[in-house]
């Protein structure tokens, strides 16, 4: 279990974590803020807006296991 897809894409079993691109557009977001001149410490904190579970089936299938049609369903992506 992993918290970043590229270590799915990798060959990784699983990852539940945030979607790294949508992070760096909330970064680059605040970073516009403060170079337009808001303050640092006025910023509201934020935390990541999306989420998502990566499966790797080819590598379940390598270490003998089987997922479940209804865990698979709520996967947002699958790698066969």
């Amino acid at each position: 279990m992993y918290g970043w897809r590229e270590f799915v894409d990798e060959g990784g079993l699983m990852s539940y974590g945030a979607n790294l691109p949508e992070l760096y557009r909330q970064s680059a977001r605040l970073v516009d803020r403060i170079l337009k001149g808001a303050k640092p410490g006025d910023l509201p904190f934020e935390l990541p807006t999306r989420y998502e579970l990566i499966v790797n089936l080819k590598a379940a299938k390598a270490i003998g296991l089987s997922m479940s049609n209804s865990f698979l369903v709520l996967a947002d992506e699958v790698i066969e």
